[in-house]
């Protein structure tokens, strides 16, 4: 299943896996509130509201439970909380789930019954499941589907959450998240916090940091006034751009370290030129499958620009501590002092066996093809894993007469986030940005291919020409985030947030069109 991921548009190598796959049998299932050019491929697309994830995820556990397909020995073995679950979903019968998705009933069921009684399978999902004001709720839910079936935790059976970026999978492992240490470590753990106060000789934070969202909230408080942003562009990638903008230029210092003069650069006090990571540094790169790779240089940095370590290590000396970490292989080897999942990682053993996948705890060990092994281990070792009931909720604007149209933003195959990185180069497949629009609201607008627009929200207009896209369903509309010189989309999107992971409902704004 690819559950809100367009992968031939967004990770278009791991979807030429997926076509393998497909012509060797397998089954593939999309669920898309757009009929996406991966959706061309699958033996079956479901047209989800957008919005509606959870009650779709509940729906197919309906189904799987009134056929009795779900997997009990695992269910009773490995799992808890199934009661309280199982009391939930049983509210959301076919034909509730078919009216709050928008879903025929026979393709819910189909579904269900494939899913549930194939002998692999896999759920993968990208921002069409995280970029909403319950996000933490929408991933728990689709979990739920494999600790019901008892696909988790078996060789080719999981679930997947696609990385979006290079090494985003790596800045998590390292520690960039504001409530971890390297390799996940609870920044709470006294025990673990202590460990690293002795290696690094300084006093750690008892409590968690601020993720993203609450930053910006602390800027509008002035309890943030200073930021560094290292290959990140802010200014134009987060939702409600023009509140962004105006935080970001009410900082009293802003530093940023990028490869591009960057919309946020062009904001900042100090610009420190980085490197080109993937061919003008040393280091290594986690991908999707946690697997850890050598990443060498081939060429120098150009001009004044510097290695990322060689910049972080400079101002930490500057700021009066000295980091002693001559190479980015000295940096890797402090990190997998203390991190279990990382310590038997040696650059050595990376170059014999051309990467290794985490965990793995020590220089004997192999690595880890897959997760979660242990709970069919008798008995199970550690924590059971459990089972999250959770509730459908409506975006969190809601149309009405004045907005009636419903924006979800996303990308396309030819160009990546805010064009920083793809925007100075031709491609043949490269559109200007456009508004997409389903034939019926083309038609009910008055509207010809290619006329130009305005495009509203509460919080903001720009212009772009209208496309036809037939495999939007009248209603939707969509646009994406690559031109933000030319169509600014982030001027409309809403910063309505999840609290747990903070990210943005990207994908659910209230919209109207108006012919210019």
């Amino acid at each position: 299943m690819l559950w809100g991921s367009n992968a031939r548009e967004t990770h278009p190598i791991f979807f030429h896996h997926v076509l393998k796959a497909v012509r060797k049998g397998a089954r593939l299932y999309v669920v898309d509130p757009r009929r996406t050019s991966s959706a061309e491929w699958a033996e079956g697309w479901l047209p989800i509201e957008v919005g509606a994830d959870i009650a779709l995820a509940n729906g197919v556990a309906n189904v799987i439970l009134a056929e009795g397909l779900e997997h009990k020995h695992f269910i009773e073995h490995a799992t808890e909380g199934f009661a309280a679950y199982k009391q939930l979903v049983a509210r959301y019968d076919l034909a509730r789930t078919s009216q709050l998705t928008g879903i025929v009933p026979a393709l819910i069921q189909k579904l269900a019954r494939d899913y549930s009684t194939a002998d692999k399978a896999m759920i993968c999902w990208t921002l069409g499941i995280t970029e909403h004001h319950n996000a933490t709720d929408n991933v728990l839910s689709l979990i739920n589907l494999g600790l019901l079936t008892g696909h988790v935790g078996r060789w080719a059976s999981g679930l997947n959450p696609l990385r979006g970026q290079n090494n985003v999978q790596g800045g998590g492992d390292s520690g960039a998240l504001p409530h971890k240490l390297p390799g996940f470590q609870d920044v709470e753990d006294d025990a673990i916090r202590t460990r690293y106060e002795k290696l690094w000789g300084r006093k750690i934070p008892a409590q968690d940091g601020w993720h993203l969202t609450e930053m910006f909230e602390a800027m509008d408080h002035k309890q943030l006034t200073a930021l560094m942003v290292i290959g990140e562009n802010p200014a134009q990638s987060e939702a409600d751009a023009t509140r962004t903008r105006r935080l970001l230029e009410g900082l009293e210092f802003l530093v940023v370290q990028d490869l591009f003069l960057t919309r946020t650069a062009e904001l900042a006090d100090v610009v420190l030129p980085g490197s080109a990571s993937f061919c003008e540094a040393e280091g290594t790169v986690t991908n999707s499958e946690r697997r850890v790779q050598r990443v060498r240089k081939a060429v120098e940095p150009p001009g004044n620009a510097r290695d990322d370590i060689e910049i972080l290590c400079q101002l930490s000396k500057r700021m009066g501590y000295d980091l002693a970490l001559p190479n980015a292989q000295a940096a890797w080897d402090e990190m997998r002092l203390l991190s279990p999942m990382h310590h038997g990682m040696s650059y050595a053993r990376l170059e014999e066996l051309g990467g290794i996948q985490w965990p793995c705890p020590d220089e004997s060990h192999p690595g880890s093809p897959f997760l979660h092994g242990r709970l069919w281990e008798t008995p199970v070792r550690g924590k059971r894993a459990g089972f999250h009931p959770a509730e459908n909720v409506a975006p969190v604007e809601a149309l009405d007469a004045e907005f009636p149209l419903r924006l979800t933003t996303g990308r396309r195959l030819d160009s990546y986030n805010t064009g920083v990185q793809s925007g100075g180069y031709a491609s043949p497949r490269r559109q200007q940005e456009t508004i997409d629009l389903s034939p019926d609201d083309m038609r009910a607008l008055g509207l010809a291919e290619g006329e130009r627009v305005r495009i509203v929200s509460r919080r903001g207009a720009v212009e772009a020409p209208a496309r036809t896209d037939a495999g939007l369903k009248q209603g939707l509309v969509f646009m994406t985030l690559h031109f933000p010189d030319q169509v600014d989309v982030n001027l409309l999107t809403i910063d309505a947030t999840d609290k747990r992971s903070g990210t943005a409902e990207f994908k659910a704004a209230a919209i109207r069109v108006e012919k210019l």
